[in-house]
């Protein structure tokens, strides 16, 4: 008797926050699934192919095609997307109109602006630097996290009002988006969300679901074995 492979593959690192949303929506809606590790600096040319903008995650179906271009999606909001109509319950993303356009745009304001700030300020001046050999970049570090990032925790913040989540009363994309992405952030620093009570504790129950926290637990792993202990921002 052998083991039938998943469906879908997902192409990328655990490392990668993008990863681990695709991860969380596939835990949520219990869909199953595999991580193909790719090196995006140095990608086969396999990978390439399927990869326009040469980013991770990619998704492949195998039911669709085992290789080639055919059966696979690149970007995570692509990929998420698929997967809610290919297996629609539960459902990540709202019904009605509105809270679904509002959905939609929380996700991409943390796929851009959280990512994008967080990352290039925060982890990759610490994990890339010490990766090479080097010391962490605290100034860039501290000044992405008391210059850039309050204006992004502020709106994140407000953004909940007094729900325990983003749209409705359950888990959308928006929570997950913003969860995996501001976590990449506590990948390599201590972070003090006091300040944002109602994202501090939206994250402190975001983190308790086995979506967030198992692909989370992979990715710190791996992390703390470069980094043994985190940077304090303060």
């Amino acid at each position: 008797m052998t083991d039938t492979p998943p469906d879908l593959v997902i192409y990328g690192s655990p490392v990668s926050p993008f990863v681990r949303k695709v991860a969380a929506v596939c835990i949520e809606k219990d869909v199953p699934f595999e991580i193909d590790a790719v090196d995006v600096f140095n990608p086969p040319e396999w990978f390439r192919a399927i990869s326009p903008l040469k980013r991770i995650p990619v998704l492949r179906d195998r039911s669709i095609a085992a290789e080639g271009v055919d059966g696979t999606i690149a970007d995570s909001s692509a990929i998420c997307a698929y997967i809610e109509r290919k297996v629609p319950g539960p459902a990540i993303y709202p019904a009605e109109a509105y809270p679904y356009g509002r959905a939609l745009f929380i996700e991409e304001y943390a796929d851009s602006h959280l990512a994008a700030t967080g990352g290039l300020g925060i982890f990759r001046p610490a994990f890339f630097a010490v990766s090479q050999g080097k010391e962490p970049d605290l100034e860039t570090m501290r000044g992405s996290w008391t210059g850039k990032m309050p204006a992004i925790l502020s709106y994140l913040d407000s953004a909940l009002g007094d729900g325990d989540f983003y749209v409705g009363d359950s888990v959308t994309i928006a929570d997950i988006t913003v969860t995996t992405c501001l976590m990449q952030i506590m990948l390599v620093a201590d972070v003090d969300l006091s300040s944002w009570p109602a994202l501090a504790a939206h994250q402190a129950r975001m983190r308790e679901r086995p979506s967030i926290a198992g692909p989370y637990g992979q990715s710190e792993r791996f992390i703390r074995k470069a980094m043994p202990e985190r940077i304090n921002l303060g």
